[in-house]
């Protein structure tokens, strides 16, 4: 598990005055609607490209898909090692989950950087 403290951020230890510099992470967040009659189709995409994922097992990526309340906008969420280049697109049901979404979004993707400043096991 990782820690939940602050990453690339000066900490100082408890009892301490040494300070400490921890590695910071950037998260991509994708957000994107699709077409309402779309939904059961990339529901089932989404299931098939992670387990395409799950086999593969690449090292030094995190990514989650989560569909939010209005059951149409999904939220992608992926996170990097330091020096790692994306392994996803490598895999054939990744690749052709980027290509499908192009029909079944509603708008185009809003993709956006996230500071993770804490977490609990999630990054």
């Amino acid at each position: 598990p990782r820690a939940a403290s602050p990453r690339n951020q000066p900490t100082i230890d408890k009892g301490s005055t040494v300070e400490k510099e921890v590695q910071q992470m950037s998260v991509l967040i994708v957000r994107s609607a699709v077409k309402a009659d779309a939904v059961d189709d990339v529901d089932a995409a989404i299931a098939q490209m992670f387990a395409a994922i799950e086999q593969a097992q690449p090292s030094g990526v995190r990514y989650a898909s989560c569909k939010l309340s209005d059951g149409v906008t999904y939220l992608a969420l992926l996170e990097l090692d330091e020096g790692v280049d994306n392994p996803l697109p490598a895999l054939p049901e990744f690749r052709d989950f980027q290509d499908k979404l192009k029909t079944w979004t509603a708008g185009p993707p809003t993709p956006d950087q996230a500071t993770v400043i804490g977490s609990y096991r999630l990054f």
